[in-house]
């Protein structure tokens, strides 16, 4: 089993740049799909970046062009580079690890945007 610690979260301001980290214990990350997910108060937990564990990529619409997520197998960590930040990205962000139709959690770090 697979435990997930999240780091890099803060408060910043609009247009500024965050870079998340997730870190692996217990498991190599290395046959895992990750991916970050967010949940912001009052709102449901959505998907914000996947990647598989081949490194393909994907992002969602809100996020693509400005947050880029990659893995570092050989270090067993997850990241999730945040740039251009807005307002609206803020919340609490989760580290998620998926290997056969189980689900991990990291405790979740916050994301506050604002001026």
């Amino acid at each position: 089993q697979v435990q997930l610690v999240e780091s890099g979260g803060g408060l910043v301001q609009p247009g500024g740049s965050l870079r998340l980290s997730c870190a692996a214990s217990g498991s190599s990350l290395s046959v895992y799909f990750m991916a970050w997910y967010r949940q912001a108060p009052g709102k449901q937990r959505e998907l914000v970046a996947g990647i598989t564990s081949g490194g393909r990529r994907n992002h969602a619409d809100p996020v693509k062009g400005r947050f880029t997520i990659s893995r570092d197998n050989a270090k067993n960590t997850v990241d999730l580079q945040m740039n251009r930040l807005k307002p609206e990205d803020t919340a609490v962000y989760y580290c998620n690890a998926v290997r056969d139709g189980n689900f991990y959690w990291g405790q979740g770090t916050q994301v506050t945007v604002s001026s």
